[in-house]
């Protein structure tokens, strides 16, 4: 490590503002029967997780009167504490001022001393992350440490102005990984909106004659299916034999959320044998057990042969190739209702493969399909792209982050760069 006397050692409980440490509410301060389907946003572990912005629950003026110690601000800090510890995300400008639930953690600090942001690549580091998690403890479940263990975590810092040019460097791949979330978001309600206008509502098609079925009226040509009729099969994933490192990859049920599949969290597998649970390009995952994650659906839109899912996943395989994006779309609809077709008691719920494929829905003509096809494979395509770009970067970020903040890798001084530039062409001339 290489530090300068702009770097000075300080302790976390030192860098936040008075009160600027602040836990999520006891469960008795915030009951699920209280929370509403619309309102005020609560914040909740996810969201310090995968940085996303979707909410479950709500709450009302009056509550949030009773609780506004718990209200975020722009550039709060917001930490996951419980089962997945550690996990960090920044309030932005654009974000809405709800509260934060019983799982996270709110750190504001004293802009004084540092910026949000950077604390904020600190705790993204494995230095920082490690420093939360090395504080936790649980034999069933982890739970962040006592707060004083927590203000104790040491953190060396330099200056306002070095943090800034550090956050500048970084900021720049955020902002792009950003912007192609926002892009993937926009694609992916475009498609929807097709397949509703088209094969929910029948826009296209309200010149011909309807009639009545088991989803409602429906174009006469038309007919209702189960998935099943749809797909070359339906089955539950492997169960797999974990290694360290390999060239076979396992999804689980962590690795789908908001309609993507991430990579992050899957593990490597010494397989027995390939064989027809690999993944394929336009394969369905559904995730088919347990709750809080059961009835999450994904499409997996590469051509890699080396991956595929854990037995707590579904696997839908379109049976024709123009089926792919009709039944892509249709199953991330349908996430809500996938999730009450679960059966079993608490914490063992099981979806079969028998629920998933009786799911009905309407058969349309074949150039319809191919049309829709046609329409939304450029968008699914762009966003697998924008997924791979965004996986590029953030291991660029993440090799660039731990020399920045440890000061082993130096920025240039944008000034005396100037003036070297100038002194040169004076004396080129």
């Amino acid at each position: 490590m290489r530090f300068d006397d702009e770097w000075k050692q300080y302790t976390l409980g030192e860098i936040l503002v008075p009160k600027g440490y602040i836990r999520g509410p006891f469960g008795s301060a915030l009951k699920r029967n209280e929370m509403l389907t619309e309102g005020i946003p609560v914040y909740e572990q996810q969201h310090a997780i995968y940085g996303i912005r979707d909410f479950r629950f709500f709450i009302d003026d009056k509550k949030l009167e009773e609780m506004k110690r718990f209200q975020v601000q722009t550039d709060d800090l917001i930490i996951s504490c419980s089962g997945t510890v550690g996990k960090v995300s920044i309030i932005e400008k654009e974000d809405q001022k709800g509260i934060i639930s019983q799982a996270l953690l709110l750190l504001r600090v004293n802009r004084d001393i540092i910026l949000p942001q950077y604390l904020k690549y600190f705790f993204l580091s494995k230095e920082g992350h490690a420093s939360i998690t090395s504080r936790s403890s649980g034999s069933v479940q982890v739970n962040i440490s006592k707060r004083a263990d927590i203000e104790k975590i040491p953190l060396r810092i330099p200056s306002i102005a070095k943090q800034q040019e550090i956050v500048a460097i970084l900021s720049v791949l955020d902002d792009k990984i950003n912007n192609n979330n926002k892009i993937n978001q926009r694609l992916e309600e475009t498609a929807r909106a097709i397949f509703k206008s088209w094969f929910i509502y029948f826009e296209p098609y309200q010149d011909e004659e309807f009639v009545k079925s088991e989803l409602g009226y429906i174009p006469s040509k038309w007919s209702v299916a189960p998935l099943s009729a749809f797909c070359s099969f339906i089955t539950r994933g492997i169960t797999p034999k974990y290694t360290e490192s390999g060239e076979q990859i396992v999804l689980n049920q962590k690795c789908i959320r908001g309609h993507q599949v991430n990579l992050g969290p899957s593990r490597y597998h010494v397989p027995k044998v390939i064989n027809e649970k690999w993944l394929q390009f336009g394969d369905v995952l559904v995730n088919s057990t347990g709750q809080g994650t059961l009835g999450r659906v994904a499409q997996w839109l590469e051509n890699a042969t080396n991956v595929t899912v854990d037995s707590h996943i579904s696997i839908v395989r379109p049976g024709e190739k123009y089926y792919i994006y009709y039944i892509g779309q249709f199953l991330m609809g349908k996430e809500r209702e996938i999730e009450s077709m679960a059966a079993g008691s608490t914490g063992q719920t099981e979806l079969s493969r028998e629920r998933l494929g009786s799911l009905l829905l309407v058969s349309p003509k074949i150039e319809q399909l191919r049309e829709f096809s046609k329409l939304v494979e450029p968008m699914m395509i762009k966003i697998a792209s924008n997924n791979h770009e965004n996986e590029k970067l953030t291991k660029l970020r993440d090799t660039l982050l731990p020399k920045l903040l440890s000061g082993e890798l130096l920025i240039p001084n944008a000034g005396s760069e100037t003036n070297e530039r100038s002194n040169n062409n004076g004396r080129s001339r």
